[in-house]
């Protein structure tokens, strides 16, 4: 796996050369000589350099009423350079006349072009340049601006922008027509400037221009920074020699890798960004696509997925997938329990909230020229989650993109095990292994560690290993977003006010789901108490409560609610390191000792420490059965078993004195058998798709789910391979799989 580290690190560092480079001084056209000599006379050249950009502008971008002009001259001074006004510094002086004439006197189509072709005349360096609010609608302009420019976007609230236009009495805009009010339009024009932007300035409603330029100019600091954001293993040492074996990766690297060399997960080195309290206030009435835009813009540096190509991937991932235009929406169950509902996209569980994305981020990082084959250990959901999610990239990805699934035969639900067969496509494969969860994910470690199987695999087949499970850091990364997303729901409905608290109860097994909640919380929502449910398999409650990770004498039970069926939890160890002040041998010594003794302890000063945040217990098989009964039976809704896991321990734990949101595990038509014996119904010996259009008749809440009724229709590939818990078979399996992919692309 490691033999390719050179050629992600080749695309990266081109990346970097292109963002720091200097473009050849070209001089400034006649057209704009009046404002070159008045530069002059102040002392500020066109072609004057400064440590932040060099000979780049930087251009502002964003709708009439941003502010672009005045933070452009604030700038200015600031930097030292010059300031260069589109409208009065290029339009008016080539016209002749003011640009609100121009529009009145050629119309809207005409304008445009007009525009387009004064603003490919200019020519500038080291400047600060304000664009038109209609520049980013001229194609050919805009990339004549990039060519030698870094695009910031004063991403203003709408109502500041309807509110200075209001003021400053602005009775025509490009592209306004009769009938058209002036928030749909401006709501339009975001749709052009997604298209340009390098770097997005999240303005806070009221913020002075003087507060926007400080902004500007730490973002712009971030963009050119290419070095700043690196991810580092949870056993990372601090000696020098092992930082030479074990280097910093860029984003780009920890998800192609998935997998840290030294055994450890991939980590942010510096934490995650913390949004403002205005920042905050301005999501709540967005979309999940703006929230999941924003957030994870903060979160990925720009050099390894450009902003505008990122939003690219989450319009695809969150479009027209979900059944529900919110994505993630937050219902209301009773009392101060809410349900944040995670089962809408195409297989119907919340691994779609990050496997719909993922697949998109993890094309674009890989090098070209390389193929790479994802092993995925699932327990249930995650199987047809990444199969669908792989299976709707572009033909030429999927030819150099494969995934192989291995999941517990008899560990999942029959209809599991159907969806999950069912979502085999020519780049995606499912074998079912005779063993448990802990197995098969236990096995991909140990196959990504043969360093001899994965550099024949390189040699001999050109194919690279990765993991699309939650210890890649591009599947656990998107899950944040929907934790935000449902606090900021809970404020927009009007349940609570932003700053009050929540606790959220998470049905939990390998700890990434409630591991993205801490890191929701980190970057500024105010969650009080992360509440960890567990079922049967109760080791993280355990451990929650003594600092005690004990295997010993425990085996799997299998469960109703077989997707959190885990007892070697993974993502625990990067909370542990976050706890541990980032003290990565002890990573190295707890996980090994795990390894070979099947527990650890950790001291008490950390047990206190996660207790302060951390609370748990588990749900017996008959409290599940019970829970899903009465809540139908009160309510009309009816909880997958593993959402009645967590809505029993809320029960149990929750205090009541604020809302608390247990997030939904699956949708239930995944698990009839399990609902319709809980809601005391006879028909229990009906097939699978019987089951289904059973239930979907109950007219409960939440309504089918329309792809999942579809699926038992469809005739996919309904075959698997099936092997022993062995890894050696696996890994013969492996080669198997890679070699009929190569006959078949």
């Amino acid at each position: 796996m490691l033999s390719f580290t050179r050629c992600h690190h080749l695309k990266r560092i081109t990346q970097k050369c292109f963002s720091s480079a200097l473009v050849k001084v070209q001089t400034p056209t006649q057209l704009s000589l009046p404002r070159a000599l008045a530069c002059a006379e102040s002392g500020k050249s066109w072609h004057s350099t400064h440590s932040l950009v060099g000979d780049k502008n930087i251009v502002l971008m964003g709708p009439p009423g941003a502010g672009k002009t005045t933070v452009g001259r604030i700038l200015g001074d600031k930097l030292g350079c010059c300031v260069i006004d589109v409208d009065a510094d290029v339009l008016e002086k080539t016209w002749n006349m003011s640009v609100s004439e121009k529009l009145q006197d050629v119309g809207n189509e005409r304008f445009l072009e007009e525009e387009g072709k004064a603003v490919l005349n200019l020519f500038a360096s080291g400047s600060v340049i304000s664009l038109s609010g209609s520049n980013p609608m001229h194609d050919a302009s805009m990339w004549h601006l990039k060519k030698n420019g870094i695009v910031v976007y004063l991403d203003v609230p709408l109502t500041d922008i309807i509110s200075r236009l209001k003021s400053m009495r602005v009775d025509r805009i490009v592209g306004r027509n009769t009938g058209t009010s002036l928030r749909d339009l401006l709501k339009h024009g975001k749709l052009h400037y997604r298209k340009w932007y390098d770097a997005r300035v999240f303005c806070e409603s009221g913020a002075s221009a003087e507060e926007v330029a400080d902004k500007v100019l730490d973002v712009v600091k971030r963009y050119q920074d290419v070095d700043s954001e690196t991810f580092i293993s949870t056993r990372h040492v601090c000696l020098k020699d092992h930082d030479k074996k074990f280097p910093p990766k860029y984003f780009s690297e920890a998800v192609v890798e998935g997998l840290a060399s030294d055994g450890g997960l991939f980590v942010p080195e510096k934490g995650f960004p913390k949004l403002s309290l205005g920042e905050w206030t301005n999501l709540i009435g967005a979309t999940y696509i703006e929230r999941a835009q924003v957030l994870l813009e903060r979160c990925i540096h720009p050099a390894d997925i450009p902003a505008a190509k990122l939003g690219e991937m989450i319009e695809t991932a969150y479009g027209e997938s979900f059944a529900c235009s919110k994505v993630a929406p937050v219902r209301h169950l009773s009392g101060n329990q809410f349900i944040l509902e995670l089962f809408y996209g195409p297989t119907g569980s919340f691994k779609d909230l990050s496997l719909q994305l993922m697949p998109h981020i993890f094309a674009y990082c890989i090098p070209p020229g390389c193929n790479y084959v994802l092993l995925v250990a699932t327990s249930g959901d995650t199987g047809s989650a990444v199969l669908n999610g792989f299976s709707r990239l572009n033909r030429s990805d999927k030819e150099r993109i494969a995934v192989l699934t291995f999941f517990p035969e008899n560990g999942v639900s029959d209809f599991q095990r159907a969806e999950i067969v069912g979502s085999q496509r020519e780049n995606g494969w499912a074998i079912g292994v005779k063993s448990d969860f802990d197995f098969c994910q236990a096995a991909i470690r140990k196959i990504f560690n043969d360093s001899d199987f994965t550099g024949f695999l390189t040699v001999e087949y050109g194919v690279v290993l990765s993991s699309a499970n939650s210890i890649n850091w591009a599947r656990l990364l998107p899950q944040v977003v929907y934790h935000a997303s449902a606090y900021l729901e809970l404020v927009s409905q009007g349940f609570i006010s932003f700053g009050s608290p929540v606790d959220v109860c998470i049905p939990t097994g390998n700890f990434g789901n409630i591991l993205a909640a801490v890191y929701a919380k980190m970057m500024g929502i105010p969650i009080r108490k992360f509440i960890c449910a567990s079922n049967q398999n109760h080791v993280l409650t355990d451990f929650i409560k003594t600092g005690h990770y004990d295997l010993r004498n425990r085996r799997l039970a299998q469960t109703f609610s077989p997707s959190i069926n885990i007892l070697k939890s993974s993502n625990l160890e990067r909370h542990l390191y976050l706890m541990a002040n980032k003290d990565g041998q002890l990573m190295a010594d707890l996980y090994n000792q795990l390894e070979s003794q099947l527990h650890f302890q950790i001291e008490e000063l950390l047990v206190e420490k996660l207790q302060q945040d951390f609370v748990a217990d588990w749900c017996s098989e008959g409290e599940c059965l019970e829970a899903i009964s009465t809540t139908y039976n009160t309510s009309g809704y009816i909880l997958d078993p593993h959402t009645a896991v967590a809505k029993v321990v809320a029960d149990k734990m929750q205090d009541k004195s604020c809302p608390v949101v247990i997030a939904s595990t699956a949708h239930y038509s995944k698990f009839a058998p399990v609902v319709l014996q809980a809601l005391r119904i006879k028909e229990l010996n009906q097939t699978s798709a019987s089951q289904l259009y059973l239930l979907s008749s109950y007219n409960a809440l939440p309504p089918p789910h329309e792809a999942l009724l579809e699926r038992m229709k469809q005739k996919g590939k309904m075959d698997y391979q099936a092997c022993v818990a062995d890894v050696d078979v696996l890994k013969s399996h492996v080669e198997k799989l890679i070699q009929s992919w190569f006959r078949e692309v």
